[in-house]
């Protein structure tokens, strides 16, 4: 009997744009995808990952959740499979774990016990596939530190404990498919950045490891897998141009830098030996819009989405020689008891922009703290091993931090 899986990640609950809160983006999602899998007839929901924006959701942004997942226990759609992303607490994400099992919500938080992260999902009592749950694998549970160990040393021993893991925990599934004497799917998940992934300026993607580069191959992915769903990279996209390896993307455009991007959904349909895969577009919930130029041109288009009724969230960006000091003021007055919303304006010539020498159209938010820490190097005289070192120490600081804080939740 055929089944269909539906594949989304990285809803980001809680993100601001810039200062804007996007929860009534979030609620519109969340009900079109109730009536999408309702009209697509979809079996399980999986979630790849990044949940929440952060380790510490708010209040709305966890009452937005429960309530979906309820819903989701009143349709159609026998299971949800939650995975935890970098950016969620995988104690928080797994906290009411149990209570979530009695509505077929499986949740996977960490990677310490492999057992744990097999799944096989039923039909009334027959078993109609296996999820290798796999959340975001961190630092700590895939390889162990050792003293004057290099970056290539670091990255070798990411690339094989990563695979290692991905080799355990499917073989328990290859087992357990065994022990059931049932010829069903084998679908796995993951929360990391392969070789080859594409990302866009800005969308806070950030290297999962530090001091490295490392991107995962396809070849880490154990062959029996029949479908690999992915989360972490937020342009939906095909591992090394495979159908059944992806990333679904975000379903809601991250940054201004990807306006006007179609977002979508991956369906999966396994029927006997077959393996169908297709996109379901994510329609626009809130449009954005950059407009770049000069004064008049950046109001004569704001004046024209004023009169398409349009409710856009815009980034303006003034160019050219002009100095306007009220210049938020006076595109506020063009827009102001309509639907559109200046979100940010910028002046290429005011104070801040000076500071980034040779890195026009950048301001402090738009950057990493790593690219903030070398920019602070490029004011100073090292060697390039000093340099290099001071980076690594850096990043392991700066990742020491991020985990303690999820550690505490």
């Amino acid at each position: 009997m055929a089944i269909r899986l539906l594949h989304t990640s990285d809803w980001h609950i809680g993100r601001h744009l810039h200062t804007k809160r996007r929860y009534e983006e979030h609620e519109a999602f969340f009900s079109w995808l109730i009536d999408t899998i309702e009209k697509y007839r979809v079996d399980v929901l999986l979630i790849a990952g990044d949940v929440f924006d952060t380790s510490t959701p708010g209040n709305r942004s966890q009452q937005m959740y429960y309530d979906f997942l309820h819903r989701m226990s009143l349709s159609s759609c026998r299971h949800v499979v939650v995975v935890a992303g970098n950016h969620d607490s995988p104690a928080f994400l797994t906290a009411p774990k149990e209570l979530l099992k009695v509505f077929d919500v499986h949740v996977t938080g960490s990677a310490e016990v492999p057992e744990d992260q097999v799944l096989v999902l039923y039909r009334g009592d027959m078993p109609e596939m296996i999820v290798c749950a796999i959340p975001y694998l961190r630092d700590r549970e895939i390889r162990t530190v050792e003293a004057g160990e290099t970056t290539a040393d670091k990255e070798r021993k990411l690339e094989e404990g990563i695979g290692r893991h991905y080799r355990t925990v499917v073989d328990i599934a290859e087992q357990k498919k065994k022990e059931l004497g049932a010829d069903i799917p084998i679908v796995a998940t993951g929360h990391l950045f392969t070789a080859g992934g594409e990302t866009t300026e800005g969308d806070g993607v950030r290297n999962l490891y530090i001091g490295t580069l490392l991107r995962v191959g396809a070849a880490t992915f154990p062959e029996s897998i029949r479908y690999l769903a992915l989360g972490h990279l937020h342009s939906a996209q095909k591992v090394n141009n495979s159908e059944i390896m992806r990333y679904s993307g975000s379903p809601l455009p991250m940054t201004f830098d990807e306006a006007g991007r179609q977002k979508s959904l991956t369906l999966v349909e396994f029927d006997g030996p077959q393996t169908a895969v297709s996109l379901i577009d994510v329609p626009v919930f809130k449009k954005l819009e950059r407009i770049t130029g000069s004064l008049d041109e950046i109001t004569r288009r704001l004046r024209e989405l004023v009169d398409e009724s349009s409710d856009a969230l815009v980034e303006a960006n003034l160019e050219g020689e002009e100095v306007h000091i009220d210049l938020r003021e006076r595109l506020e007055a063009v827009v102001a008891g309509t639907g559109v919303e200046i979100v940010l304006v910028r002046n290429s010539r005011n104070v801040e922009r000076k500071l980034f020498a040779g890195h026009k159209g950048e301001m402090l938010f738009d950057l990493k703290e790593s690219e903030v820490f070398e920019r602070l190097l490029d004011t100073a005289e090292h060697t390039e091993k000093q340099r290099k070192e001071l980076v690594e120490t850096f990043e392991e600081a700066l990742h020491a931090i991020h985990e303690q804080m999820r550690d505490r939740q």
